[in-house]
C-alpha cells in the first residue's frame, strides 16, 4: 500500500553515475526542501505525492515544449524547453535526457543553450532531421535581440557524431542564423519552430510557423544541402486562425495501417499540425501534399480548422518522430500546470510531458488513432478485474484491490442496454464539446450517461475527477458521443483552474459498446476514448484524495443500465525519471 518501488533496467543502473557526475545541476534543490510551503500555498500543494511517478519531467523547475525528439544509435533523446533557475518560464535552454524505452530517462547535461549572437537572448523550439549519413542535425529558433525577441533560425551538428547519447553540440558560424524574417515580409516577432525536415525531388523541405494579419501559415523553405536555405514564394498551408506555434507535418500510411513513416516517405496521407497561440491548444488536418507545387491541401478544405484536435484537454506544442526500431510515429506533448503561480514556485517545478503515444490513420481516413506507447505496459502491477457487473442508474461501485489506485492504469469496456434513452442533441454545441461539458457534467443526470470512471476520489467523494461519456441523438436520430473529464470536484484545495474539457467521439455505439483507458498518476488524469479516437488529459491537485486514500469507482448518472463488460486496473510502479 505504499509508494510503488522504482524499477532500474539494466542499463539505467550503467548510466546512473553518469547522471549524478555530469548533470547534477539538474537537481539543484531536493524536494525536501520545498516541503515547508509559504502560509499562503496549501500544504496538500506543495507534497510529493502530487509529483507525478510515471510521467515525463525533470528533478525540479519549469519544462515545457518537447524539442528534437528522435532515435539514434540505440537510444531515445527527448531535448526540451528548461528553465535550470527555477519554476517559472525563462532562462531557456534545451535540457537532454536518453532513454532505451521512453518511459524510464536519464538526464544529461543541456545540449542547446545561449552562445552564439543567433540565439544569445534565447535557444527556443526546433526539431531534428536524420541527414542521408544518419548525422541528426538540429534546427531551431534563436532570439537575437531582446527588444522585441527578435527571432531568426539556427542550426546545429553533434561534436561526436559516434556518440549514441549525443552530449555534445556545434552551431557552425559560418552558416548561423540560417533564415532571417525578411523586412515586410515576415513578423520577426512571430517566426518559429522549424520542423522536421524531409527530402522531395532535388531539395530538403523544413516549414517555419508564422502569421500573416490573423492568418496563421507554414512558411516552406527549401535547401539542397542543408547549410543554405531560401524561402518559398508561398506557404504550404494557412488559416485564419491566428499564429501557428510548433507546426509539424508528417506522411501517414493507409487508412488502419499501424506502421508510421519516415518524414521523408511518400505517404497516402499527410497530417498537417499547428499549435495556436489563441487558443493554447493543438489542432491537425488530414490532406494530401502537392510536391511538385509545395503545397498542402486539406480533405476538408471547407472545414474548420480548428476541429481536429489531438487532445482535447491539456496538451499543447507537441511534436512527433519517427521511430525505426518499432516501425512507428510518436508522439509527444506538453501539459502545463493548472495551479497557480506562487503554487508552482512554492513547490518547486512545473509542467510535464504526456506519456509519449504511437499515432496512425483511423481506418475512416478522417483522423489519427493515438494510444500510449506498449512499453508504458511494462510499469503495470498485479491486474485487478471485474466483469459482467451491471450499474444500474444512480448507482456505482469501487475498484478494490489497487496497492496504488492514486498511480494507475484503467481499461474498461462498457455495454448500453439502450440508446432509446438518449438526449436530444443542441446542434449550437456542435463545436463547442468543452462548454456543453461544462453544462452537463459528470453529476447532472441524462438519459444514456453520464457514465465512467471516477478517479483520484476521496472515500467520502467529497474529491473526485470524472471521466465519462454521455450520449445523444442529433436530428436524424442518429447517436453522437460526448466525452469529457470533470475536475470541477477534483480537489478542496482553493484557487485552482478546474475546466471541464470535452470532445465528441466518432465512433459508431449503435451496439451500445465504447472503450476508456485512464492513466491515472497523481495529479494528471490521461485518458483514451474508444480505442483511441479521443483524447484527454486533464491535471487535478487532490488535497485528500492522494497516496493511500485515493479510490476508485464507476459510475452511472444515466437513466438506462450500463454493463462494465471488463474491466482491468493496474497500480504503476515509478520508472526511473531523470533522478527524481
Amino acid at each position: 500500500m505504499g509508494t510503488p518501488q522504482r524499477v532500474l533496467a539494466p542499463w539505467a543502473l550503467l548510466l546512473l553515475a553518469l547522471q549524478l557526475a555530469g548533470a547534477s545541476h539538474v537537481i539543484h534543490r531536493s524536494l525536501e526542501a520545498e516541503a515547508a510551503a509559504p502560509p499562503s500555498v496549501p500544504a496538500s500543494i506543495v507534497s510529493p505525492l502530487l509529483r507525478t511517478g510515471y510521467h515525463f519531467q525533470p528533478p525540479m523547475n519549469w519544462i515545457n515544449d518537447p524539442n528534437a525528439p528522435m532515435y539514434y544509435k540505440g537510444w531515445y533523446h527527448l531535448f526540451y524547453q528548461y528553465n535550470p533557475k527555477g519554476a517559472v518560464w525563462g532562462n531557456i535552454v534545451w535540457a537532454h535526457s536518453v532513454s532505451r524505452d521512453l518511459i524510464n530517462w536519464i538526464a544529461l547535461e543541456p545540449a542547446i543553450y545561449p552562445s552564439i549572437p543567433s540565439d544569445q537572448y534565447g535557444c527556443w523550439s526546433g526539431s531534428a532531421t536524420l541527414l542521408p549519413d544518419g548525422t541528426p542535425a538540429i534546427t531551431y529558433t534563436g532570439i537575437s535581440r531582446p527588444d522585441i525577441n527578435y527571432q531568426v533560425q539556427n542550426i546545429a551538428f553533434p561534436k561526436n557524431a559516434s556518440d549514441p547519447l549525443l552530449r555534445e553540440w556545434v552551431k557552425p558560424p559560418e552558416l548561423n542564423p540560417i533564415a532571417v524574417p525578411e523586412a515586410g515580409v515576415i513578423n520577426a516577432t512571430q517566426f518559429r519552430d522549424p520542423t522536421t525536415a524531409w527530402f522531395a525531388g532535388r531539395h530538403w523541405r523544413m516549414l517555419i510557423g508564422g502569421v500573416r494579419g490573423t492568418r496563421g501559415l507554414a512558411f516552406v523553405y527549401r535547401s539542397r544541402d542543408f547549410k543554405r536555405w531560401t524561402r518559398a514564394k508561398h506557404p504550404l498551408h494557412s488559416a485564419m486562425t491566428g499564429m501557428w506555434e510548433c507546426p509539424d507535418f508528417f506522411p501517414v500510411a493507409g487508412a488502419g495501417v499501424g506502421n508510421g513513416l519516415d518524414t521523408s516517405e511518400r505517404g497516402e496521407k499527410y497530417v498537417l499540425k499547428s499549435s495556436l497561440d489563441l487558443t493554447r491548444y493543438d489542432y491537425y488536418t488530414v490532406g494530401r501534399y502537392d510536391e511538385r507545387k509545395d503545397r498542402y491541401v486539406p480533405d476538408n478544405p471547407a472545414g474548420d480548422y480548428r476541429r481536429i484536435r489531438y487532445d482535447y484537454g491539456n496538451f499543447y506544442a507537441s511534436k512527433t518522430f519517427y521511430d525505426p526500431a518499432k516501425r512507428r510515429r510518436v508522439l509527444l506533448g506538453w501539459a502545463n500546470e493548472s495551479d497557480s503561480v506562487p503554487d508552482d514556485k512554492a513547490k518547486g517545478w512545473a509542467g510535464i510531458h504526456a506519456i509519449p503515444r504511437k499515432i496512425w490513420l483511423d481506418p475512416s481516413g478522417k483522423q489519427l488513432l493515438q494510444w500510449p506507447v506498449e512499453e508504458v505496459e511494462t510499469l503495470r502491477g498485479k491486474p485487478i478485474t471485474v466483469a459482467g457487473k451491471v450499474v444500474k442508474p444512480g448507482e456505482h461501485f469501487e475498484v478494490t484491490g489497487l496497492a496504488t489506485a492514486y498511480q494507475a492504469d484503467v481499461e474498461v469496456s462498457f455495454e448500453v442496454s439502450s440508446l432509446d434513452k438518449a438526449e436530444p442533441f443542441d446542434p449550437a454545441y456542435d463545436n463547442d464539446a468543452q462548454k456543453l461539458c461544462g453544462i452537463k457534467g459528470a453529476d447532472v443526470k441524462g438519459g444514456v450517461g453520464p457514465f465512467g470512471l471516477w478517479v483520484l476520489a476521496s472515500g467520502d467523494l467529497q474529491e473526485k475527477t470524472a471521466v465519462f461519456f454521455r450520449v445523444f441523438k442529433d436530428g436524424y436520430g442518429k447517436p453522437k458521443v460526448l466525452m469529457c473529464t470533470d475536475p470541477t470536484k477534483s480537489s478542496l484545495s482553493p484557487d485552482l483552474y478546474k475546466p471541464t474539457f470535452a470532445g465528441f467521439v466518432d465512433t459508431d455505439i449503435s451496439s451500445g459498446k465504447i472503450s476508456l483507458r485512464s492513466l491515472i498518476d497523481r495529479s494528471v488524469v490521461e485518458s483514451f476514448g474508444a480505442g483511441g479516437k479521443t483524447c484527454i488529459l486533464s491535471r487535478v491537485y487532490p488535497s485528500i484524495a492522494v497516496g493511500k486514500d485515493a479510490h476508485l469507482y464507476v459510475f452511472n448518472n444515466g437513466e438506462a443500465d450500463v454493463k462494465v463488460s471488463h474491466l482491468t486496473a493496474w497500480d504503476m510502479k515509478k520508472p526511473l525519471m531523470n533522478g527524481a
